[in-house]
């Protein structure tokens, strides 16, 4: 007797069940795919932005993830998210938070990459890829910093 399509996915997922491997069976899936614990890095620290006239400002204060050079954090705001690095005693680079690969909010840091916690991959502080699934960068945004407020535009 032939097995339907239906019959023979419920007999795959009860075994990996009983196997206890629905998590990994999940994973296949799509979705977050990667558990916390296996993202090479670390969470990055969240600063709020605020949207006027178009740009998205973020004050960088003395204690701020931002505050010295290397410095990185996610900059969340009504505008969207953004991965910001502080590359230098006045200059930052910025970047989309959104991963080119399914769209999964980027938000983990390790040296100087920035890590997708839903399938791994890594992009330099500029956006480049660096380790795939992910084949195309991150958006670049533009950045002024003057009076210890950084402008992303």
């Amino acid at each position: 007797m032939s097995q339907g399509r239906r019959d023979f996915c419920k007999g795959v997922a009860t075994a990996a069940v009983c196997a206890g491997g629905l998590e990994t069976l999940l994973a296949g899936c799509g979705g977050s795919g990667n558990a916390a614990s296996s993202i090479p890095g670390q969470q990055l620290p969240t600063m709020t932005g605020t949207v006027a006239n178009g740009a998205v400002t973020v004050a960088v204060a003395a204690g701020s993830p931002l505050a010295t050079v290397g410095g990185m954090a996610l900059v969340t705001s009504s505008a969207g998210n953004f991965l910001v690095t502080r590359t230098a005693q006045d200059t930052f680079a910025c970047v989309t938070a959104n991963c080119t690969h399914q769209a999964c909010e980027v938000s983990y840091g390790s040296g100087q990459h920035y890590v997708c916690p839903c399938h791994g991959s890594e992009f330099d502080t500029l956006g480049r890829v660096v380790v795939g699934p992910a084949v195309t960068p991150l958006r670049q945004y533009a950045t002024q910093f003057a009076g210890g407020v950084l402008t992303i535009s």
